[in-house]
């Protein structure tokens, strides 16, 4: 038997509920598989604000290195926008992806055949599956630059820095290299070379690696090209490599091309095993306590907490098999009903995928 120890941070909106239906999941396999899962609860986000007066207490960092990963909910609301920027709940997120040195974010938007007309692309654009990997680079960026305020020529202006080394560019490029040689063998690395210096190096750094990579198609593709190309045709892409916020925009709009955010879950790596898993939708807070968020994005977190923190392949496919079941069966929440069919609620969504297991 095989004991492990989970940090947990519902946060804010509806990250207690859909986390919760995650833990039952968790402790489902544990049973299952023989495993003992001890959970470390925290607080962060809009919680600890209304808790404790600030978004990131001193407690968490020390905590989820004790633990052998880290599951998150969501935070933020609106309810935090009139907050400075540094005391924001989003804030939250940047400190505990640098504090924990989480610099690679894995985004795999796949298509569930049971869902596929909630695709807004045309069959004939998808080919047979859709099943792309995103990965995106994670502490560095604009999202960690130098961001201040100015007087300018026309008054008060506001500056945000992009700025890339080459160690951090090298490291996530070894992310996806090593992704595309697990998977298809092809990869686009998503860049913005005809304007931004920063990307200029990005693209010579990524294609001095592709020799290491013999095996590798590469080939580079500029941001707004993607995004229009992961509308038009995105059965093309497998292994998709970029910067934190490309990463960030290009993964919600693939989110959508599978179905709904209620669907994506990431893991967030550090060297080694070490990750925190999270669903990448927010915090929803207009369907906050009605009970019908999606709890799948957050129920597949924890199948990639699994396979990368824990090693537990197995385990992992446990779960995925059994939302691929569920939803083969019709089971809906309201964010990815079709019309005329009656949506169920976030606990019988958990616990449909807890009867699968």
């Amino acid at each position: 038997m095989a004991n492990y120890k989970i940090a947990v941070i519902p946060g804010d909106g509806i990250g207690p509920e859909i986390v919760a239906e995650a833990l039952k999941v968790l402790e489902k396999v544990g049973t299952k598989f023989g495993h003992v899962f001890d959970f470390r609860h925290l607080l962060m986000g809009g919680a600890a604000y209304d808790a404790v007066g600030t978004c990131f207490p001193d407690d968490v960092l020390p905590v989820c290195r004790e633990c052998d990963a880290v599951l998150l909910g969501a935070v933020g609301g609106p309810k935090y926008d009139a907050l400075p920027g540094p005391e924001r709940p989003e804030k939250a997120l940047l400190k505990i992806r640098e504090g924990l040195g989480l610099y690679a974010n894995l985004r795999p938007a796949i298509m569930h055949k049971a869902l596929s007309r909630a695709c807004p692309i045309k069959p004939e654009n998808i080919g047979d599956s859709m099943d792309i990997l995103i990965v995106r680079e994670l502490t560095g960026g604009i999202y960690f630059g130098e961001h201040s305020w100015r007087e300018g020529k026309y008054g008060q202006e506001a500056y945000d820095v992009e700025r890339y080394s080459e160690m951090e560019i090298r490291r996530i490029a070894k992310v996806a290299f090593e992704a595309a040689m697990a998977r298809k063998k092809t990869l686009v690395s998503v860049d913005k070379a005809n304007v931004l210096e920063s990307s200029r190096l990005w693209r010579r750094i990524v294609t001095e690696m592709s020799a290491d990579y013999p095996e590798v198609a590469v080939s580079h593709m500029y941001v707004d090209n993607a995004a229009m190309q992961l509308v038009h045709n995105p059965g093309q892409f497998d292994v998709i490599l970029t910067s934190n916020m490309f990463g960030d925009i290009l993964s919600d709009e693939a989110s959508m091309i599978t179905g709904s955010l209620g669907m994506l879950p990431s893991a967030s790596l550090a060297d080694g095993s070490f990750g925190l898993f999270e669903p990448i939708h927010g915090s929803a807070p207009d369907i906050a306590g009605r009970n019908i968020a999606n709890p799948i994005a957050t129920i597949l977190s924890v199948s990639m907490l699994l396979r990368y923190a824990l090693g537990l392949e197995a385990e992992a496919r446990a779960i995925d098999d059994a939302v691929t079941a569920g939803l083969e069966s019709g089971l809906r929440t309201g964010d990815i009903a079709e019309a005329g069919v009656t949506p169920i609620s976030t606990t019988d969504m958990g616990q449909a995928i807890l009867d699968r297991i």
